[in-house]
């Protein structure tokens, strides 16, 4: 089969989504399949690659930064995505397109559907939902809901990454959703064994710095912890970066919390294997891929109640859960499993152990089943 995928941000930029969809791209190919992305450029990257047999295309969007798309460069992505799909791949003619993201990828899959005769599966990971992300995106979809609408419709195949991200698309679109969850690259992906646990423990933290993960709880958390032994890297950058900068300075911490920046996935992965606790306070998730990244590494997880994060956590055997504002309930949590070391070693065990339903080839195995589907001729 061949598949053009759609999406607005790969890696080496952006982010989970990105490399879910980067992890599933390579394993389809690895499964016999020919497989073209269409998406954006950034800086000196290279405009054509093949990376673990995958095709690449990168389209001059002028996005600005590697960690956030605005939306003149996700509106300039539907245009030449589309452009490119009509007129510049003559040499591939695709059985299905794959979109990730309803916006901005689920239009250009649409105009290309419409226009081409060939269906597009869609997956719908949360910020591309309307209400999931109300500061970051009620704005937009005030005005552009209506031209989602047939987006969604048209689709051959919806697929949301969570049962949390499936219940809230229903609330906006009447449409049949399946549930295929985030998967990763295990082998890729996995700690040093033996497991063990750092002298001090390292709680750490990945994703983008905007109010929605949240950052402000776990320098409350944290400020709280200052007594017990603890080091941890916040590893991201946004809008909030400069300012969670200035008051790790403020509450005098800046000795014992680390602010890399953005980082390529392979250094957070290499992050993640010197590290013992994920804190993910999110006031809203869909089905985090940082969150099955740690649990592939051998991490225990402090987790908010948001979203989908409760669909990866065992509670009391790999990890807790409290609520986005719980200021208390998190430092419960990290308390214990800093100073109980015995435990902490069993939840990150557990962990590595769960993460084994979340490997992509179940993920790849999954789609080749909806991908048939849709493909499959009328009897």
């Amino acid at each position: 089969m061949k598949i053009l995928v759609l999406i607005h941000e790969f890696p080496p930029i952006g982010g989970g989504g990105g490399l879910i969809a980067r992890d599933l791209a390579a394993g389809l190919v690895r499964s016999g399949h020919q497989v073209r992305v269409l998406t954006s450029n950034f800086e000196d990257m290279a405009e054509k690659e093949t990376v673990d047999g995958v095709e690449i295309v990168r389209l001059n969007v002028g996005r600005k930064e590697a960690f956030r798309a605005d939306f003149k460069s996700m509106l300039l992505f539907v245009v030449k995505a589309g452009l490119n799909g009509l007129f510049a791949s003559g040499d591939f003619k695709p059985d299905l397109i794959h979109a990730h993201f309803a916006v901005p990828a689920g239009a250009a899959a649409f105009v290309l559907s419409v226009l081409k005769r060939i269906p597009y599966a869609l997956t719908v990971h949360l910020g591309d939902i309307p209400g999931a992300s109300p500061e970051k995106t009620g704005a937009w979809f005030k005005r552009i809901y209506p031209l989602t609408v047939p987006v969604w419709r048209m689709a051959a195949k919806i697929i949301a990454v969570s049962r949390f991200s499936r219940s809230l698309a229903l609330r906006s679109y009447r449409v049949p959703i399946d549930v295929i969850p985030n998967g990763i690259d295990r082998a890729e992906s996995g700690p040093r064994l033996p497991l063990k646990i750092g002298d001090p423990v390292q709680i750490v933290f990945a994703g983008r710095f905007v109010p929605q993960k949240n950052l402000d709880q776990i320098l409350r958390t944290l400020s709280g912890l200052r007594g017990l032994q603890w080091r941890c890297v916040l590893i991201g950058n946004g809008a909030e970066y400069e300012e969670i900068r200035a008051k790790v300075n403020e509450e005098y911490l800046a000795d014992r919390i680390e602010l890399p920046g953005w980082v390529e996935p392979a250094q957070v992965v290499e992050i993640f294997r010197n590290s013992d606790i994920l804190f993910l306070p999110s006031r809203t998730e869909g089905l985090p891929i940082v969150g099955i990244q740690a649990m592939a590494a051998g991490l225990a997880l402090v987790l908010s109640n948001a979203g989908g994060n409760p669909e990866i956590v065992s509670i009391g055997e790999n990890g807790y859960i409290a609520d986005p504002e719980d200021t208390d309930g998190f430092k419960r949590a990290l308390s214990e499993l800093i100073q109980d070391r015995e435990k902490l070693l069993a939840f990150k065990q557990k962990s590595l152990k769960l993460s084994a339903a979340y490997d992509i080839a179940n993920v790849v195995e999954a789609y080749e089943k909806s991908f048939a589907e849709i493909t499959r001729p009328a009897q």
